[in-house]
């Protein structure tokens, strides 16, 4: 009895010190609500270069999806929705692809579903690891001067309240 209490005593003490030395959970990341969101530069669909510093003085949601994510793909619609009825008024969606083969995987699927929003490229994880995300979807809302002032993990109906007031309240200041 008292060599199997020993045993596993010395099995966890093993492991802690084991898991001690990983650095585990979410990657650690400085974007945070109150404060300036970052600039990146990736790729969009036509190969072009984008930064999100292109679209200060409007309102930007940067949304970090993936094809094969039923959420992700769920929300599209209604992001695009909100798309269109906002984007004379300064609303930019920026849907950032998190998968290595992105251009191939998204081409197929754009064959499947219209979007009219800037889809960019980030195979290498680079913006991903930089604001942190390792949910999807998971999106940041930024205002026009460039500070972030919403961050969202899930999918959702962008038409809904209280996402669409807090969007429609934005892009009035």
């Amino acid at each position: 009895m008292l060599l199997k209490k020993i045993s596993a005593l010395v099995l966890v003490v093993t492991s802690l010190l084991l898991l001690s030395g990983c650095s585990g959970g979410p990657p650690r990341s400085s974007v945070a609500v109150g404060k300036p969101a970052p600039d990146f530069t990736l790729v969009n669909m036509q190969g072009e270069r984008v930064s999100l510093s292109d679209y200060l003085g409007q309102v930007v949601v940067i949304n970090f999806w993936a094809t094969w994510c039923p959420p992700c793909r769920e929300e599209k619609p209604t992001m695009e929705s909100l798309y269109q009825q906002f984007k004379e008024e300064g609303l930019v969606f920026l849907a950032v692809n998190v998968e290595a083969d992105g251009h191939q995987v998204v081409s197929q699927y754009l064959l499947r579903n219209s979007y009219s929003f800037p889809i960019l490229l980030d195979g290498k994880a680079v913006v991903q690891g930089m604001y942190g995300v390792f949910r999807y979807p998971e999106s940041y809302i930024i205002d026009r001067d460039g500070t972030v002032v919403e961050h969202i993990i899930g999918g959702r109906d962008w038409m809904q309240n209280p996402t669409y007031r807090m969007i429609e309240s934005l892009l009035k200041n």
